[in-house]
């Protein structure tokens, strides 16, 4: 099942620092970001072993997502960058209601391996 995570933040007069320390409970192996997004619908999937954590850098998105464990979708909204969403294997999720300036980031357990992807929902 998804999980929200809520990011350590510094914030002063100078800006803010958010920070990505123990959050991400495995090795990275992939980093991607997407933006420039229009009114598309992005992801569509789960997958066989790659575990996700997400971060919108700027901007905002949902992801809604549905786990073989659960009856009803659930919806997480992205809006500020120290905000992340865990997404595990078994988590079939799409994006959508990307704002103009979204840039979401993507930590990936693995690299990229088109074998890894499902895309039948549940």
């Amino acid at each position: 099942m998804a999980k929200e995570i809520c990011l350590k933040t510094y914030t002063d007069h100078r800006g803010s620092l958010t920070v990505i320390e123990k959050e991400i409970p495995y090795p990275i192996k992939r980093i991607f970001y997407i933006y420039g997004v229009d009114e598309s619908i992005r992801g569509k999937h789960r997958h066989k072993t790659t575990r996700q954590f997400l971060v919108s850098i700027q901007g905002s998105c949902e992801i809604h997502n549905k786990s073989s464990k659960m009856d009803e979708w659930e919806r997480f909204v992205l809006d500020k960058p120290s905000k992340a969403l865990l997404l595990e294997p078994q988590d079939w999720h799409y994006m959508n209601n990307f704002s103009k300036d979204c840039i979401l980031q993507v930590f990936a357990s693995t690299e990229f391996d088109p074998d890894d992807y499902i895309y039948e929902p549940y």
